[in-house]
This record gives C-alpha cells, structure tokens and sequence, in this order.
C-alpha cells in the first residue's frame, strides 16, 4: 500500500530557530542534543509524532541524524519510540539520512530499523562502498532493504553503477528530486531511466543550482507533479516521502500544503490517526 510520509529532516531547524544565518551543522547537533538525553526522550518524541500527525500525516521517515540517531540510541529508547509509533498509529516508511562507515555502525542501523518496524533504509550507506558483501549480508539477515540516495550524483547511470546486480534485491535507489535536479536537470527522466530500482521518492523542491535551498512545492524548479506522474505510469507501488528541510525559514505550512497536493495527484484521501 502506497502511503505519503514526511521526512523528519523537515524539522531540522525547529530547535536552533529558522532564520537566514541558520547553519546546518549547528542544527543538526541542536537537534540531537534535545532528543539524545534518555529522562527527556519520551515527551520530546511524543510531540515530535504528535507534530506530524497535526501536519496531516500518519507515516514518517525517521531522520536518524536527529531526532532517532542509531549513533546513540539505546534499546530503552528504541523500545520507547516504537511504543509511541504504535500508540499514536504512525507507520515508519524508512530511516533516512546515512548508515555508518563500520560494520558495527551499519549493524546498529539495521537494529534502529527493525526496532521501529521498517524494512527500509533510505540515504547514504559509506561502507557499503567498502564491504558491500557484508552489507547485503546484513540486509538479508535483518530483512532489510537499502535504497541508495543521489546527492553528488549526476545521472541515472551513476546510481545504476552502484546498485550494480542488487544484491539479491536487495540494494536499490531513493530519489532525491531536488538534487537531481541540479545535478541532473531532467528528474524526469532520470526517474524513468531508474524504472525497476526506485525503493522510496524523497520528493522535494529546491531553488535554481541550490539544491539544499528547500523551497514549498511548485515555487522551485522541480516538476513536482510530474514526477509523481512518471512513477504512477512505471506502476511504482513504493512510498513518497515529502521533505522540506528549510533553514531560512519555517516550513510547516508548506509541508502541510505538499502532503495535500500529493494525496491529490495520487487520488487518495485524506488519513490521519487521531491526536
């Protein structure tokens, strides 16, 4: 079943403050400094799912740069996190940013997923440039999924290179529509040329040669609806995740719009678990 989730990454900014010095690394450390403390982690990520349900959401990529981070996560907090997720009815499409350098790191990441109840990660995987038997490995031990996320990529055919034979299955790509468009220029056709490996979509508009300058949907280049339509007509039945991750300014309102704006290209209604 297709769902629309928001990308937790969209709450980057909410504990450092949107403005136009805002910087990414001091938000992000802002971000695991308020969710790390384990007295304080239940009511903190409470509200973050009770933020995402007022949004108009009821799936979520956990963003394990901040507000879950496997890095320091213990089993308490899994546990109390997977709790709440059932408790307020909100389903994980994927973990999402990047899964360790180490073998360690990486096994931590899979255990974070199977805590949570996905099956998919979604991002930047290091070592799997370096132990990529030893990941598939992993993927297949967890039942797990690896959708490889285009950031310095250019085209198709360099995620294709990486995604080489699919290990088994189970290694396949997550869009980002805004960095392929500026590295790329034609999502588009990138998505089509992707036909077959596409695991998750992280749809997302951005500014001209700015593809960390989050914009709301259709005030960027990306051809937002287009892409949607290009998945729909490959029949791909995998999840859309809308990402607003937006430093200037406040993109709650825009978050809000995106996910009504999908649900109407998609033709589904409106599903929200109760606050």
């Amino acid at each position: 079943m297709t769902r629309i989730s928001v990308n937790g990454s969209s709450f980057v900014a909410m504990q450092c403050g949107h403005g136009p010095n805002a910087d990414w690394d001091e938000c992000v450390a802002a971000v695991n400094a308020y969710y790390r403390p384990a007295e304080r982690f239940a009511e903190r990520f409470e509200q973050h799912l009770r933020d995402v349900q007022a949004l108009g959401f009821d799936a979520l990529d956990i963003w394990t740069a901040g507000q879950l981070n496997w890095r320091w996560a213990t089993e308490e907090q899994i546990a109390t996190a997977r709790a709440l997720l059932d408790k307020h009815n909100i389903i994980v499409t994927s973990l999402g940013n990047d899964f360790g350098d180490t073998r360690d790191e990486f096994i931590a990441a899979c255990k974070l997923a199977v805590g949570v109840g996905t099956k998919l990660l979604s991002g930047g995987c290091p070592v799997f440039k370096t132990e990529r038997a030893f990941v598939i490995e992993q993927l297949e031990k967890y039942d797990l999924y690896l959708g490889l996320e285009n950031h310095p990529e250019k085209s198709a055919q360099a995620m294709l290179d990486q995604i080489g034979d699919g290990g088994n299955g189970r290694v396949g790509t997550t869009i980002d529509t805004g960095w392929y468009a500026t590295q790329a220029g034609d999502v588009v056709r990138v998505i089509e040329q992707l036909r077959g490996h596409i695991f998750h979509i992280h749809l997302k508009d951005v500014l001209a040669n700015e593809a960390d300058k989050n914009v709301g949907f259709g005030q960027g280049i990306v051809p937002m609806q287009e892409c949607v339509r290009a998945l729909q007509q490959m029949a791909y039945t995998g999840d859309y995740s809308v990402e607003i991750h937006s430093l200037d300014h406040d993109p709650t309102a825009e978050l809000e719009e995106a996910g009504r704006m999908v649900r109407a290209w998609l033709g589904m209604p409106k599903t929200v678990a109760p606050l």
